[in-house]
């Protein structure tokens, strides 16, 4: 019953965050679009790259198609239904968290899922175009896609938050915690078989480029079992790790001593 009550709630949050971003269509659409942009520029570029060479490290044109649209659906995904993610530091080192602590609903689950970002829609737009362009598209590959998606939605997500609970300790984090999702951004969108030794050990581990890109990528490029259980392993091993982080610090957590509420 608790289980169903929270994703009652989680459900309504989510819809409410929504109306909210579509309510203010100037702004919503505007930074869809800007975020489109921005992604299909960096698509442009590699099509250049592509003209040029015919692979690297062994990836074709297609694949890093695949993994482009697999990337920026989960990016976008993350951010449409878990926006706060973004400012948890903030949120954190501010005292604001005292808002999320004093209802009734899981902290950790709330504080993330309170805001939504318009940016993601310009992003899943952009990786639905892409991987509809990459020549694999079609509607045998929806479930290898959406078990992709999700895995990668889930590790970014919970990179997020590992990286931004780290305010319990160390306080105003915010900037490195920004910049630790970009690197993981940038590091995914590289094919695996570039990188080697210690590199490749630590996109593995600490910046899992390898969960939140490369193998839930593989799911829809070349499916096999043994690909969608280490993506599935990977995601449920850092959503652990990140509960687990956000939990630890909130037994340092020093209240902000501010009375709010959250309707």
């Amino acid at each position: 019953m608790r289980t169903a009550s929270t994703l009652r709630f989680l459900r309504a949050l989510l819809a409410t965050n929504l109306k909210a971003s579509f309510a203010l269509r100037g702004a919503f659409w505007l930074q869809a679009a800007f975020m489109a942009v921005n992604d299909l520029a960096w698509l442009a570029v590699w099509l250049i790259f592509f003209r040029r060479f015919e692979s690297l490290g062994g990836w074709r044109l297609s694949d890093f198609m695949v993994l482009h649209g697999v990337l920026a659906l989960s990016f976008g995904l993350a951010v449409v239904l878990a926006g706060g993610v973004r400012e948890l530091a903030r949120t954190i080192h501010d005292g604001d968290l005292d808002v999320f602590l004093t209802q009734p609903k899981p902290a950790l689950l709330h504080v993330v899922a309170s805001k939504t970002r318009a940016s993601g829609w310009g992003d899943m737009a952009y990786g639905i175009l892409v991987v509809a362009l990459s020549g694999r598209a079609g509607p045998a590959i929806v479930p290898e896609l959406l078990a992709g998606v999700l895995c990668g939605t889930t590790v970014a997500i919970a990179t997020a938050v590992i990286v931004h609970s780290l305010a319990f300790w160390l306080g105003p984090v915010q900037s490195i915690a920004r910049q630790s999702w970009e690197f993981l951004i940038v590091f995914a969108g590289y094919p695996d078989t570039i990188f080697s030794g210690l590199l490749r050990t630590v996109l593995f581990t600490l910046i899992p480029a390898a969960f939140a890109g490369w193998l839930p990528a593989a799911i829809v490029r070349d499916f096999t079992w043994a690909g969608l259980l280490a993506a599935l392993g990977g995601a449920a091993l850092y959503a652990t790790i990140a509960v687990a982080v956000f939990r630890a610090g909130l037994r340092r957590y020093a209240s902000g001593s501010r009375f709010g509420v959250r309707a």
